[in-house]
C-alpha cells in the first residue's frame, strides 16, 4: 500500500470522529445546544447507551479475543509509570498549587468517548469489544490516580476515600464491563428482541457523546492555554502515547494491540478532569484549558500517529 493510500485509510478513520466534535462546536455557536442539552445528553450516554454499548460489544464478542491480559496490564503499568515521571517533572517545573491539576491533564485520557470511538473505526468488532474491556481498567486507574494527586495538593480538602470508592465500584461503565464479561464467560444465552433493542440504543452513544464533546468545549480557553497548559498539553498527545508505543513494540505486542493502546495513550484529556478538579477547589480554569487544547490537538496528533504507525508497519 502507498503513501497516499495509507493517508486516505488514515483520514478514513479518524475524520469520522473528529468531524462530530467540530459539528458539536458548530452546534453550540449556532445555538443549537446550549449547557443543558450538553449536560442531559451527557448523562444519558454515561449512564444509558454507553454501558449499553459496552455489554452488546462484550456479550456478542469471543472473550479470548476481547481479553487481552498482556494488553491490559502493559496499559495499566504504562499509566502508573507516566502518572509518576508527570507528577516528578510537574515537582520540578510546575507551580505548587497547580501540580495536581497539570500531572492530571497529562496523563488522563478521555478513551471511554474517543478511544472507543476510535478504536471502532479501526478495528470494527475487535475495537469495540477489546476497547470496551480497556475501558472499565481506564477508569478505575484514572479515578483512583487523580484523586490521589489532586488530594495531594488541596492541604484544605480531604478526600472521602469511602464514597470515592463506592463512586469507581457504582460506575455504570464498570458494572456494564464486569456484567458483560460475567455473561459471556457463562454462556447463558440473551434474547434476540433485547440484544437488538439494546444495539439500537447503544448506537446513539459515539454520535452524541462526540457532539457534546464538541457542544462543550470553550474556544476561547485555546486563547488563554499557554505556559503550563501547553507544557501538560504537549506531553499528553504526543510523548506519552510515543514512549508507550514504542515500548510495547520493543515488547512484541502484536499491531492490532499496538493500535489500539496507541489511541487510548493518545486520546485529549477527559471532560471528567475539569469537573473533579472543579469540585476539589482546583485551579479549574487551568484544567479546562488543558482539555480544549488537548481536544482541538487531537485531531492533528491522532490523525499524524496513526499515518506514521501505519505507513511504518507497526501496526
Amino acid at each position: 500500500m502507498n503513501l497516499s493510500a495509507i493517508f486516505i485509510q488514515t483520514l478514513n478513520t479518524t475524520l469520522p470522529v473528529f468531524a462530530l466534535v467540530f459539528v458539536g462546536i458548530a452546534m453550540r455557536r449556532a445555538g443549537w445546544v446550549d449547557d443543558r442539552f450538553v449536560s442531559a445528553a451527557s448523562k444519558i450516554v454515561f449512564k444509558g447507551s454507553m454501558p449499553a454499548l459496552i455489554f452488546v460489544s462484550i456479550v456478542g464478542a469471543d472473550l479470548s479475543e476481547a481479553i487481552r491480559p498482556g494488553m491490559l496490564a502493559y496499559f495499566g503499568l504504562g499509566t502508573l509509570v507516566s502518572f509518576i515521571v508527570i507528577w516528578a517533572w510537574a515537582i520540578w517545573r510546575v507551580p505548587h498549587h497547580q501540580r495536581g491539576v497539570y500531572t492530571q491533564g497529562a496523563f488522563r485520557g478521555n478513551c471511554g468517548i474517543m478511544g472507543l470511538a476510535l478504536a471502532q473505526n479501526m478495528y470494527g468488532d475487535f475495537g469495540l469489544s477489546a476497547g470496551s474491556v480497556l475501558v472499565g481498567e481506564v477508569i478505575l486507574i484514572y479515578n483512583v490516580l487523580a484523586v490521589i494527586v489532586l488530594t495531594w495538593y488541596q492541604p484544605g480538602e480531604s478526600a472521602d476515600w469511602r464514597s470515592i470508592s463506592r463512586g469507581v465500584i457504582t460506575n455504570p461503565l464498570i458494572v456494564a464491563t464486569l456484567a458483560s464479561i460475567a455473561v459471556a464467560a457463562s454462556g447463558l444465552p440473551m434474547p434476540a428482541w433485547l440484544m437488538t433493542s439494546g444495539d439500537y440504543f447503544a448506537q446513539l452513544t459515539l454520535p452524541l457523546a462526540l457532539i457534546c464533546i464538541g457542544g462543550a468545549l470553550s474556544v476561547r480557553a485555546l486563547y488563554e492555554a499557554r505556559g503550563v497548559a501547553l507544557s501538560a498539553s504537549v506531553i499528553k498527545m504526543t510523548i506519552v502515547p510515543g514512549v508507550a508505543v514504542v515500548g510495547g513494540w520493543l515488547l512484541g505486542f502484536a499491531p492490532r494491540e499496538l493500535g489500539l493502546m496507541f489511541l487510548y495513550f493518545a486520546c485529549p484529556t477527559a471532560a471528567a478532569s475539569f469537573i473533579m478538579v472543579e469540585a476539589m477547589g482546583g485551579d479549574a480554569k487551568l484544567a479546562a484549558n488543558i482539555v480544549a487544547l488537548t481536544t482541538l490537538m487531537a485531531s492533528l496528533t491522532m490523525t499524524a500517529g496513526v499515518f506514521v504507525l501505519k505507513a511504518t508497519g507497526v501496526i
